[in-house]
């Protein structure tokens, strides 16, 4: 029988949404899924689609999906929603925008949610991405929750990063404090039909001068109206050039190299995490009792556990 591996390998688009659920639900088999995709990935190129809720990401990707299949191009979508707090689940929304391109053999739709994420990117989404990759898209969209200021996460993965703004978003000079506009390759001012896009255009271009970027790429701005299906050409005519300046410079060499630094250390973090819990499940967490009636604080039996688990005494500098 083949394995998943190999039937992604053979484009089997079931075999990716099986994947899929396996690593999203965390299943047993998941990182021997992960280290057999891993050769087949590397040929795709992933682009990042951030910006505050209600900029037009889903619009926008909606029309670069149609836009993308013209010229031929497979596309993998990852869109990642909200999760509740309470039951754990997502409003898919992504599914209802997309939804004219679910027939289509060259595309792969998958909504995620966060999952408790604060950086607007699961560690399964990113795992989904690679899963896409090694199916063989050309090119894969990832489209972040929309939680502004705190959506950093996506430049841990992308290869190219286009931020969203509208007309009347808000002062710029704020969004750019909290670094998310520092992380942009491009910046696409949606909805420039409305009124207000000189001075949005004049306020970016300012901070442009003032922010540092790579010496050789000024990220461009551009224009559109996605429900009108305006300006998605010149936002691919932009996206290609980065592609080729991130090959030539031998920048998205580095960034996939750093990338795959965090991917180890987020999958030590989160095996050691999961091992303790178990092992505390089975000890009955003795020390909440402990913590509760005062007997011990919660840095000394944090300690306690790391000694339990490593069976020495850990440093606790």
């Amino acid at each position: 029988m083949e394995s998943l591996a190999e039937r992604i390998s053979k484009r089997d688009e079931r075999a990716l949404a099986k994947a899929i659920s396996l690593v999203e639900n965390d299943a047993e088999g998941k990182l021997e899924l992960l280290k057999d995709i891993h050769p087949m990935t590397g040929r795709a190129h992933y682009i990042g689609l951030t910006g505050s809720p209600g900029a037009g990401k889903s619009s926008l990707v909606n029309r670069l999906i149609t836009y993308l299949r013209k010229l031929d191009l497979t596309v993998g979508v990852v869109a990642v929603d909200p999760t509740s707090p309470f039951s754990g689940g997502a409003l898919l929304g992504d599914r209802v925008r997309m939804a004219e391109h679910f027939t289509d053999p060259g595309v792969f739709i998958r909504s995620m949610g966060t999952r408790g994420s604060l950086g607007g990117l699961s560690r399964t989404s990113k795992e989904t991405v690679r899963l896409m990759d090694a199916f063989g898209f050309d090119v894969i969209l990832i489209e972040t929750v929309g939680v502004g200021q705190s959506e950093l996460d996506i430049m841990k993965i992308a290869d190219s990063i286009a931020v969203l703004l509208n007309p009347g978003s808000g002062d710029v000079v704020q969004v750019f404090k909290a670094g998310i506009m520092e992380i942009a390759d491009m910046f696409i001012v949606n909805k420039a039909d409305l009124s207000g896009v000189p001075k949005l255009l004049a306020e970016l271009e300012s901070m442009l001068d003032i922010v540092k970027h790579d010496a050789d790429w000024r990220p461009p701005i551009v224009k559109t109206v996605s429900v009108k299906n305006q300006g998605i050409d010149e936002v691919w005519e932009r996206l290609t050039e980065h592609i080729q300046y991130m090959k030539e410079s031998g920048e998205r060499d580095r960034r996939r190299k750093t990338s795959l630094e965090r991917e180890v250390i987020e999958v030590v973090h989160a095996e050691m995490m999961k091992r303790l819990v178990e092992k505390e499940e089975q000890n009955n967490k003795s020390w909440v009792e402990d913590v509760k009636n005062g007997s011990i604080d919660p840095y000394s039996a944090a300690v306690r556990l790391l000694d339990d688990y490593y069976g020495e005494k850990v440093d606790k500098g």
